[in-house]
């Protein structure tokens, strides 16, 4: 299949035909188009590109796989946005449509830094977040962020995938009106058109910034500087403030904590590692909240490390409920612990002392990228091979250097 994309072939249309099923899509998806974003890798947006142009071409005939690759070799070539200079943007944007990155990780690292630092730089313009109604909960709270709702399925068909993108072309085609991509999979990676390509601005996030270290919100940053004149953008959370409060904080210290790996067993710890750090952090007086995210799986684990750590009652409880609320109570928490997941950026972006257990990392860049950042304490421990005993004392080694020892 790569050695196709990597020779710059045609795939058979029946290869083509039978990625087109729910089934084959899932491992497409999965295995192939995550696999070649993770590695961080400029040359392999090539690779992605070829691939994927030829599938959207079999799902949506009217879209020509060589123009979508010849529009998606001029949308990535970064420029500066010039404003009433040029003839081809209006004179006065109205209206600036940023895209979700559907991920809510992503969309606190990335996203919200680039709905930071438009605001700044269109005051008098309407901003609009284009994206699932959990993405805007968690901006629902900022005035100036607006909702256009667009669902996108993260399971499914490739033609069930590609959906949202007739709601796209109506929705991003407004005279007035720019759009922002921050590497979205709304428009699987830049390669669906949705607007003039004059009005369309390309954070190509998987090849920008090179060999470098930097994190995924100090590259957006450091793009929209560039893109946009705009200085010190940061990421941020904003839910609604009857949202940000729904849960009590039962005591002091507040202790949030999270066992979410977003489908990926490679992230998470085995046992007893999850029930032996909620041990420590009651024992040492901690008030503990744990997401139990979608439920299933991840809450059946949470359960079973609040039970099995012996904890006094009402020292550890679970939460049920949407993540805009629970990133409320991160906001509100005097510490954050948690695998590689939305509640690190969250925990990041508001200053909480976080310590991040990140494991599973499937390359290098993949760990500098994803790694929580910014303005507050943050400790993550890091092995290559977890083992559950060395990862327990890394971790209360950091609690104890955040205060919580």
């Amino acid at each position: 299949m790569l050695a196709c994309c990597l020779a710059g072939e045609r795939w058979p249309d029946e290869l083509l035909d039978e990625l087109m099923a729910p089934e084959s899509s899932d491992a497409l998806f999965r295995i192939v188009v995550e696999r070649l974003a993770d590695l961080f890798e400029a040359h392999l947006c090539d690779v992605y590109a070829q691939l994927f142009s030829q599938v959207i071409e079999r799902a949506i005939p009217e879209l020509k796989a060589r123009e979508l690759l010849d529009r998606y070799q001029r949308i990535r070539q970064p420029r500066k946005f010039e404003g009433a200079a040029s003839s081809k943007i209006p004179a006065q944007v109205r209206t600036i449509c940023v895209l979700s990155r559907v991920t809510l990780g992503a969309d606190v690292a990335v996203t919200s830094v680039l709905l930071d630092a438009v605001k700044r730089r269109f005051p008098n313009a309407r901003v609009v977040l284009v994206g699932s109604v959990k993405a805007w909960e968690l901006f629902a709270g900022d005035p100036r962020v607006e909702h256009a709702p667009v669902t996108y399925r993260r399971a499914g068909s490739v033609p069930e995938r590609l959906e949202p993108w007739s709601d796209l072309k109506r929705l991003l085609s407004q005279p007035g009106s720019i759009v922002i991509d921050p590497d979205s999979r709304l428009t699987q990676l830049g390669l669906l058109p949705v607007c003039s390509e004059d009005a369309y601005f390309f954070f190509e996030s998987r090849a920008y910034g090179g060999s470098s270290d930097a994190p995924l919100p100090a590259l957006a940053e450091r793009w929209m500087r560039e893109t946009f004149g705009v200085e010190t953008a940061r990421p941020y959370v904003a839910p609604a403030e009857a949202t940000a409060k729904l849960i009590d904080v039962p005591g002091r210290p507040f202790v949030t904590m999270s066992f979410g790996v977003g489908e990926n067993p490679a992230k998470r710890i085995r046992d007893p590692f999850e029930e032996q750090i909620v041990m420590h952090i009651a024992r040492r007086g901690g008030y503990v909240l744990i997401d139990q995210g979608a439920g299933g799986e991840e809450a059946e684990r949470v359960e079973r490390a609040i039970v099995k750590s012996g904890a006094a009652p009402g020292r550890v409880r679970s939460f049920r409920g949407s993540f805009a609320a629970f990133a409320g109570a991160i906001a509100r928490s005097d510490f954050y612990v948690g695998y590689d997941s939305a509640g690190q950026h969250v925990a990041a972006a508001g200053g909480v002392p976080l310590v991040s257990i990140f494991a599973g990392a499937p390359s290098p860049r993949f760990f500098t990228r994803w790694r929580p950042s910014g303005k507050g304490k943050i400790e993550v421990v890091r092995m290559e091979r977890p083992d559950p005993a060395q990862v327990l004392e890394e971790a209360v080694k950091r609690l104890a250097r955040l205060g919580l020892g």
